[in-house]
């Protein structure tokens, strides 16, 4: 009789690491599909019974990790797989939307807002990375984000402002954007930096010179009241 429980438990024991073994090996391909932009192969693995929302060792979303990485084609596939969750972010509060922001995908936005993506949450948004990019349709997918209510004062962990972004890293045409839409160009974030002070930062005088036009016409008019 203790042979026989012997030899169940033995079994049992080479059943189980043969199953960890193979959930290992399947997080693996899950990982390379999305690095090498393997559409067959993630296809394969959700066929398989793969959760679309397996998250990697840094704690990334297959979305957000497909689309941080650019591979769309398995970010087209990871979409539309049963129980996909668009929302799902990293640690760090990153979502799929936001990579597609900040990397200048204006269908990918239209598709994510389409299937109900937020446009709105605590810390960084959606609006701080489009606002950052200077992409040949920045300008467009932040206005499709204001359209959709997007805050456009939102603020970051350190109270930084889509507009200071813009005025660091972004195009003219987006600073012009955000202000002709109600950016306040008096805000500070927690250094006590105003968006003037970000252009300044990056030596872009040209865009100081907006600012500063606009700073002073806002101050006129809150004065006024």
């Amino acid at each position: 009789m203790k042979r026989r429980a012997c030899l169940q438990w033995a079994g049992a024991a080479a059943l189980l690491a043969l199953a960890g073994k193979v959930q290992a090996s399947a997080f693996e391909d899950f990982q390379v599909a999305i690095v090498r932009d393997n559409y067959v192969l993630m296809q394969q693995l959700l066929q398989r019974g793969m959760d679309p929302n397996t998250v990697d060792e840094r704690g990334r979303p297959g979305l957000v990790h497909a689309m941080q990485m650019e591979s769309l084609r398995v970010a087209q596939i990871l979409v539309r797989a049963p129980g996909i969750r668009i929302n799902l972010a990293t640690p760090q509060g990153e979502t799929a939307l936001m990579h597609a922001c900040i990397k200048g995908h204006l269908n990918w936005v239209r598709q994510l807002l389409a299937m109900d993506a937020k446009v709105n949450q605590p810390g960084w948004a959606p609006l701080h990375y489009a606002a950052s990019a200077d992409l040949p349709d920045s300008v467009a997918i932040a206005a499709l984000l204001l359209e959709q209510h997007a805050y456009i004062d939102a603020e970051s962990p350190n109270k930084s402002t889509p507009l200071m972004l813009a005025a660091q890293y972004g195009s003219e045409r987006m600073v012009q954007l955000l202000l002709d839409e109600g950016a306040d160009p008096q805000l500070r974030n927690e250094q006590g930096l105003t968006a003037v002070d970000f252009a300044q930062r990056s030596e872009r005088e040209f865009m100081v010179r907006l600012l500063q036009s606009a700073h002073r016409a806002s101050r006129r008019t809150q004065s006024s009241w």
